[in-house]
C-alpha cells in the first residue's frame, strides 16, 4: 500500500507501532540470550567442577591396580547429581568408567578434538532414554602413572529442563511483546489524534476563509510550538490573498469605470449623430470625436497588455548601452512645450550609463516627467539627478509642490491608483503610467521608490550596470 494515501494519523501510528516492536524485540532478544548465556554459565561450572574433581582423582592413580577403585570414587563423587554423565576412557579407548545411560557424541570422544580450554557441545541422544538434550565437554587428564598418556574424561549434563524453562519463555515473550505493540500501537493513535488536533482546528479555520472573510486568522498562542511557524506562514498568506483579492477588487471597479467613460462618450456621440440627418462635415466631426475615444482605449488596451506580459515574465528587455543623461536630454525636448506652459523650469545634473532597453526606459522615464510636469504648481520646477555609484546607476526626478499623503505613498504604483480622485480627468490618462514604469524598472532587475522632500515629490529608481 502506498504511504502517501495514508492518512499522518495511520503513518505516525505505525512508526510509533514499529519502533515500539522493535525495542521491544530486541529487549527480549537480549533478555533472552541472558538467560540463555547464564544457563550455559550454569552448566559449564558444574561440569568443569566435575572434570577438576576426576582430575584430581586421576592424579592419584600411581599403578594401573590403582585404577580398580577409581569407578567407586567417582560414583561417590556423582551422588545427588542424576542429571550428570561421566565417561572415562583411557588412551587405547577402553573405558575405564561410564555412568548407566550415558550416550556420548563421536565427536566430544575424539582426542584430536579436544579443547583447551573445554568447548560445549549440546547433542540429543538416540539412546533407550530417547531424545534427551545434553550439554557435554571432555578433556584430556593425566594420571600419575608413569609412562601412561593422559586419559579422555567427558562429562555431560541433562539440559531438558533448561530447554523447557527457556520454550515457555520465549512463548511468554513473544505473546507479551505482540500484547505490548499492539497496546503500542493503540496508545499511539490516541496520542497522535491528540497531537493533531490543532491541525484539525487549522483546517476547520481554513474551511471558513471565504473572499467576504479573508480577514480570518490563526491565533498563534492557540497551537504547538512546532506549528507555530506554519500558522504564522498561513496567517502571511492570508493576508496576501486579502490584499490581492482587494487590489484586484479595486482594478477591476477601476477597470470597468475607466472603460466606461470611452465608451459612454462613444454611445452618446452616436446616439446624437443618428438622431437626425447630418452634413457630411458634420458627420466627420462625429467620427473624429470618436477617434480620440477610440485612440484612449487602445492606449488603455496597450498598457493592459503590456502589464499582464511583465506580470508573467514574458517581457525581456534587449540589452544596450543607454546614456541616460542623452534620454532625459530628449525628453526634456519633447515636453518643453508643456513645461513652457507652466513656466516650469527642467534642470539635469550628473550621467551615467546602464545597459537595458532604450525605447523601455525611455517609456519609464516619460511617464515619470510627464507626471512631474502634470503635477507641478506653475512656476515650479523639475530637476533630474543621475549619480553613478559601484553597484549601479541612480537616478532622482524630483519635482516641486504638495507632498503625497503616507497613505497613497505605499500605493502609488498601483494600477488605476490616484492619490487625488479629483484629478480623475480623461486627459489625465488612465492610471497605468506609474504602473508601467515600476514594471520596466523591476524587468531590467532594478528597484523604484517614492518618497516626500521638503520642496515636493521625489522617484528614485536604482538600476544596476
Amino acid at each position: 500500500m502506498n504511504m502517501r494515501g495514508r492518512s499522518i494519523t495511520l503513518r505516525l501510528t505505525l512508526l510509533f507501532a514499529a519502533a515500539s516492536t522493535a525495542v521491544l524485540l530486541a529487549l527480549g532478544l537480549l533478555i533472552g540470550n541472558t538467560v540463555e548465556q547464564h544457563f550455559v554459565e550454569q552448566d559449564m561450572d558444574l561440569m568443569t567442577g566435575k572434570l577438576h574433581l576426576a582430575g584430581h582423582l586421576l592424579e592419584k592413580v600411581h599403578t594401573p591396580a590403582a585404577l580398580n577403585a577409581l569407578p567407586a570414587q567417582l560414583e561417590d563423587a556423582l551422588v545427588g547429581h542424576h542429571d550428570l554423565a561421566i565417561l572415562v576412557r583411557s588412551a587405547a579407548e577402553q573405558k575405564l568408567f561410564a555412568t548407566g545411560g550415558a550416550d556420548f557424541p563421536p565427536a566430544l570422544l575424539a582426542r584430536n578434538a579436544v579443547r583447551n580450554p573445554p568447548q560445549p557441545l549440546v547433542w540429543h541422544e538416540t539412546g533407550p532414554s530417547g531424545g534427551q538434550p545434553r550439554r557435554g565437554i571432555s578433556a584430556l587428564l593425566p594420571t600419575g602413572i608413569p609412562g601412561w598418556q593422559p586419559v579422555l574424561v567427558a562429562v555431560a549434563v541433562d539440559i531438558t529442563h533448561h530447554e523447557h524453562f527457556m520454550a515457555s519463555f520465549r512463548r511468554t515473550l513473544w505473546l507479551f511483546v505482540a500484547s505490548a505493540a499492539a497496546l503500542a500501537g493503540l496508545l499511539g493513535w490516541a496520542a497522535v489524534r491528540r497531537g493533531l488536533a490543532p491541525l484539525q482546528a487549522i483546517r476547520e479555520g481554513a474551511a471558513g476563509v471565504t473572499a467576504s472573510r479573508l480577514d480570518y486568522r490563526l491565533a498563534l498562542d492557540a497551537v504547538p510550538l512546532e506549528l507555530a511557524e506554519l500558522a504564522e506562514t498561513l496567517n502571511e498568506m492570508l493576508a496576501r490573498l486579502e490584499d490581492s483579492f482587494r487590489r484586484l477588487k479595486d482594478f477591476s471597479s477601476d477597470l470597468a469605470h475607466e472603460l466606461r467613460t470611452p465608451i459612454s462618450n462613444l454611445m452618446t456621440e452616436t446616439q446624437v449623430a443618428l438622431s437626425r440627418v447630418r452634413n457630411p462635415e458634420e458627420y466627420r466631426e462625429v467620427l473624429a470625436s470618436n477617434t480620440e475615444e477610440y485612440e484612449r482605449l487602445a492606449r488603455m488596451i496597450g498598457d493592459m497588455l503590456f502589464l499582464a506580459q511583465t506580470d508573467n515574465g514574458l517581457v525581456i528587455p534587449n540589452r544596450e548601452p543607454v546614456d541616460l543623461a542623452n534620454e532625459v536630454r530628449e525628453l526634456f525636448d519633447f515636453f518643453d512645450a508643456l513645461a513652457e506652459e507652466k513656466s516650469l523650469r527642467l534642470s539635469l545634473t550628473g550621467g551615467g550609463q546602464v545597459s537595458g532597453d532604450r525605447l523601455m526606459l525611455r517609456r519609464a522615464l516619460a511617464n515619470l516627467i510627464s507626471n512631474a510636469i502634470r503635477h507641478s504648481p506653475a512656476g515650479g520646477s523639475i530637476h533630474v539627478r543621475i549619480a553613478a555609484t559601484d553597484a549601479g546607476t541612480t537616478l532622482e526626478i524630483e519635482n516641486s509642490g504638495e507632498p503625497i499623503a503616507q497613505e497613497h505613498l505605499t500605493r502609488i504604483f498601483d494600477r488605476f491608483y490616484r492619490a487625488d480622485p479629483s484629478r480623475h480627468r480623461s486627459n489625465e490618462g488612465a492610471g497605468l503610467g506609474l504602473a508601467i514604469t515600476r514594471s520596466i524598472v523591476q524587468a531590467h532587475g532594478g528597484e523604484i521608490s517614492v518618497r516626500c522632500t521638503a520642496d515636493g515629490v521625489c522617484f528614485e529608481i536604482r538600476l544596476a550596470r
